[in-house]
């Protein structure tokens, strides 16, 4: 019994030697694998660093590219077939020679000689012959008015003429058959001459375009009817205006400028207008136009203004009458840079053009202004001379910077 449990008691001790070893070869190897872990730790910290390094790297790169697509962040790209089809065209700017503008208004009038006036030969009620209205192409004779004095006091005039002219025709052959033969007195005679000269010479005048209906007005001169001076049933009285016809071979612009340039005045030489109802710049130096006169005094009609006269052809369909907007060229600048309307576009009071880079690539560029003849603004500052400019379409490219899609940095020079 006490083998047994001496036995049992050594069986104990061994077993809990056992155990204690087992602990601490487990604590042992715990401690080394947390080491071994805490090395790796430290190793992969490293590898942050490396890592960090290179993010920096990375970053650094990143930089790089950002700078490069900065460089190019306001470039815009127009395929060329795209611009050719939206009839985008550009230009080398070249420095040359500019006028000093003065801006003003003024009218352009019908030439002198190159309008008539229809005018009533016989007092009567006004009826048009067929359809007369303004603007209409009339050659010289055409009927325009019928003057009829049918059931009026007076009577027909062109009766009344021809009445006349027999008795007076008779008259002075019966006296011309006595005054030979001293019947009748050399003054007499004379006085029914005169009398038969006068009536032939009024019923001629009456009687050549005079038909069952009335007096016939016709055009006294090819032209187009400018204006209508009477309306249909108007009564009107010998000598009255009827219609105004204008050939408009010829034309005056009258340009109104302020007394503050008439020391500018005899430097003008030639001018450009714009006309209100179709925006189109006309230059009098292709309409072969010359300055006529300027004023040596202001007031009268004009208020406080000087009258400046051109006269020109009228190649176009420039309406006499019509007021328009000028341009006054006066003394020439060289050196200046000027471009078309075209290329200007408006952005909340600024203008800018479009700078062509290479065959696809554009740039929007801020210009300042100067003088504007109508045609052609001068540049003061953003654009140089050599610089490729879009003269027509800029319109087209600037939508094209609006709905651009492909990134900067992608486009390859």
């Amino acid at each position: 019994m006490k083998k047994i449990l001496f036995m049992g008691v050594i069986g104990l001790f061994l077993l809990g030697s056992c155990n204690s070893k087992s602990g601490d070869g487990h604590e042992g190897h715990s401690h080394e694998t947390e080491k071994h872990e805490h090395e790796g730790c430290d190793h992969d910290h490293e590898g942050e660093d490396h890592n960090h390094e290179g993010g920096e790297h990375n970053h650094d790169g990143h930089s790089h590219d950002g700078k490069a697509a900065a460089g190019h962040s306001d470039e815009i790209i127009l395929p060329t077939a795209k611009a050719q089809a939206a009839g985008v065209k550009s230009n080398v700017v070249e420095p040359g020679i500019f006028h000093q503008v003065i801006k003003t208004s003024g009218q352009v009038m019908a030439a002198q000689g190159d309008e008539s006036v229809a005018v009533a030969t016989v007092a009567g009620v006004v009826t048009f012959r067929g359809k007369v209205i303004e603007g209409m192409s009339v050659s010289k004779g055409t009927p325009l008015v019928i003057l009829s004095s049918k059931n009026m006091a007076d009577g027909d005039p062109v009766e009344r003429a021809r009445i006349a002219y027999e008795v007076s025709k008779k008259e002075y052959e019966r006296m011309k058959s006595l005054v030979g033969n001293k019947i009748v007195s050399e003054k007499d005679f004379a006085q029914a001459e005169q009398a038969y000269e006068n009536a032939r010479i009024s019923y001629e005048a009456v009687a050549k375009n005079s038909s069952a209906s009335g007096q016939a007005v016709v055009s006294p001169i090819s032209g187009y009817v400018k204006s209508l001076l009477v309306k249909e049933g108007d009564y009107v009285a010998v000598g009255q205006p009827l219609v105004s016809i204008t050939q408009n071979r010829k034309l005056f612009l009258r340009a109104d400028v302020s007394e503050k340039y008439y020391q500018y005045l005899r430097t003008i030489g030639s001018a450009n207008f714009c006309t209100p109802y179709n925006n189109k710049v006309y230059t009098l130096k292709d309409l072969d136009g010359r300055l006529l006169s300027y004023g040596k005094a202001s007031g009268g009609d004009g208020g406080y203004y000087v009258p400046v006269t051109f006269e020109f052809d009228n190649k176009g369909d420039i309406i006499p009458g019509s007021f328009v907007e000028i341009f006054l060229l006066s003394s020439p600048i060289e050196n200046v840079i000027s471009l078309p309307h075209s290329a200007l576009t408006e952005e909340q009071g600024s203008f800018f053009v479009y700078l062509q880079l290479d065959e696809e690539g554009y740039k929007k560029q801020l210009v300042t202004l100067g003088a504007d003849n109508g045609e052609s603004v001068q540049i003061l500052s953003g654009v140089k001379a050599g610089d490729r400019v879009v003269t027509e379409g800029a319109y087209q490219v600037k939508l094209a910077s609006a709905t651009n899609a492909i990134p900067a940095h992608s486009h390859e020079h």
